[in-house]
């Protein structure tokens, strides 16, 4: 999956797939996870963010079941 730069201080990277719903976030500590069933809106969300990592932290994290890579 491709993942693209966000402006973050814990956030390297996200990529998405709307066809399986899977989200992907690299950290710049290092570590890639994989969320599953992510709904296309909350991705868009996090783009938008003014803060990325706290998105991941107070939505992502939480909602959605994760897969380090």
């Amino acid at each position: 999956m491709d993942r693209i730069p966000v402006k973050s201080t814990s956030v390297a990277a996200v990529g998405y797939d709307p066809e399986s719903a899977v989200l992907e976030i690299e950290f710049r500590g290092g570590g890639v996870y994989r969320y599953v069933h992510v709904p296309a809106a909350a991705y868009r969300l996090l783009l938008r963010a003014s803060s990325v990592g706290e998105y991941v932290n107070r939505v992502i994290k939480p909602r959605f079941t994760a897969t380090r890579l």
